[in-house]
């Protein structure tokens, strides 16, 4: 994926095996079965496209589910920066759709010292999302 630019290690890129619409569906549906809620899901190209501008299919949506953020933010205040969670589903000059997810708890323990047991919600998120876009 270098022809896209660089992504940081924490960032999981995934090619899905789906269609834009069927991945954003099947997304949606493993984070509602797994009690995550879906706060906000922001269409980036049409923005663009509001100011005048291209941009590729592009879906930024932010999920969580508060038993597993609370407990992050209640012992640093500052991690919630990080959170909601956040994906990004975007597809490429190829027409395929690829999903980029930043991993929060490889962030969130060295970053913001919050302990291994607190971030294990969390870390189901990658095997998630990874099986969602099988």
């Amino acid at each position: 994926m270098a022809e896209y630019g660089q992504h940081p290690s924490s960032v999981l890129a995934l090619k899905s095996a789906h269609d834009f619409d069927t991945t954003i569906a099947r997304l949606k549906t493993a984070l509602a079965t797994a009690g995550a809620v879906v706060f906000a899901d922001v269409d980036q190209r049409g923005a663009a496209e509001a100011a005048g501008l291209s941009l590729r299919r592009t879906r930024l949506i932010l999920f969580g589910n508060p038993k597993a953020g609370t407990p992050i933010m209640a012992v640093n205040p500052h991690a919630a920066v990080e959170l909601p969670l956040r994906m990004v589903v975007w597809e490429d000059n190829e027409g395929h759709t690829r999903l980029d997810y930043r991993d929060v708890s490889q962030t969130l323990g060295p970053l913001y010292g919050i302990e291994p047991e607190v971030l294990g919600p969390l870390q189901r998120m990658v095997a998630l999302l990874q099986t969602a876009v099988q």
